[in-house]
């Protein structure tokens, strides 16, 4: 029986807790659920409640038997609830980004050589970065620009922005390390660029203390990659454009589609956003079962959050 605790229980902790308790179930396995959050209120969202066990809140003892704890709470949370809750497991399954700095001193954590902490990386797993990474000889790419433009106001429906971690750069929030995600799937494809300059801020008329534009060029050694990142676009666009001897290769995340530019074809990869969801789940546990390695852990995370500030 797996036996499974979540610090944090917001709309991405509660989608975790779904495809994991649905990917569980799909193989037949046991599994039991406890729930750790500041206030030991009910979970009243009745796709989930039923999963749950127990509620505790972080001044709780807790069991040291946990098999994963999934770090699901704001990200400026993240390094404390992490090293609070060592002694407890030897997995973790860390959402996105894996800290608020880069600053923090990973060796005094003392993790466990034999567990698994795993970042989450979620776009890694669309059809269209996996059909790219299948498909495209990324290394022979000559330039990449990659964008990720959206208005934040209408990230969550029915909930006022200026409340949100995003909107408050105390609670980790701001465009480059909320939007670690393309860096993420850049590095993923194409490796770690040896410079990296960045320049960001606050520009538009949102009311936010957070960064909300941030731009990158980062040089390899024989391509460039530009980046661009931002809360205010109105039209929500996440594309990526790959420069190749022979052809251009046009990556779109939202329609689900690779356009080769120079022959016309369009291959269509549409799904929807828990699709690739799941599948990270599924990857972390056949992380768990031995069945692949940790891709994503907590120090190459740390390297993508030194990105985000134009550290390599």
């Amino acid at each position: 029986m797996y036996k499974i605790a979540f610090c944090g229980i917001g709309s991405i902790g509660k989608r975790h807790l779904r495809n994991t308790a649905l990917y569980l179930e799909s193989q037949k396995k046991d599994f039991v659920v406890d729930v750790i959050r500041t206030e030991k209120n009910v979970v009243t969202d009745d796709e989930i409640s039923g999963y749950i066990h127990e509620i505790y809140s972080y001044d709780d003892e807790i069991a040291n038997d946990y098999d994963i704890i999934f770090v699901t709470n704001p990200t400026g949370k993240h390094y404390e609830t992490v090293k609070q809750y060592l002694k407890n497991t030897v997995n973790m399954f860390i959402e996105k980004p894996v800290f608020d700095s880069f600053e923090y001193d990973i060796e005094s954590l003392n993790l466990n050589a034999n567990g698994i902490y795993y970042v989450a990386c979620p776009l890694r797993y669309t059809n269209v970065i996996q059909y790219i990474r299948k498909n495209i000889n990324t290394q022979s790419a000559i330039s990449i620009r990659a964008i990720c433009s959206s208005y934040l106001p209408e990230w969550r429906a029915g909930i006022d922005y200026r409340d949100t971690y995003s909107a408050k750069k105390d609670m980790g929030g701001g465009v480059a390390i909320d939007l670690i995600h393309e860096w993420d799937y850049l590095t993923y494809l194409f490796g770690f660029p040896e410079e990296v300059t960045y320049l960001g801020g606050k520009y538009s008329d949102l009311e936010i203390d957070s960064d909300d534009l941030a731009v990158y060029i980062g040089k390899a050694k024989d391509k460039l990659i530009e980046l661009h990142l931002d809360y205010f676009g109105r039209k929500n666009v996440r594309e990526m454009e790959i420069f190749l001897p022979d052809e251009t290769v046009k990556a779109d995340l939202i329609n689900g589609t690779v356009t080769y530019l120079k022959c016309g074809e369009i291959v269509n990869l549409k799904e929807e956003r828990n699709d690739y969801q799941m599948q990270e789940i599924i990857h972390f546990f056949a992380m768990l079962d031995g069945k692949c390695k940790n891709d994503n852990d907590v120090y190459n995370a740390v390297k993508t959050l030194k990105l985000t500030r134009g550290i390599v």
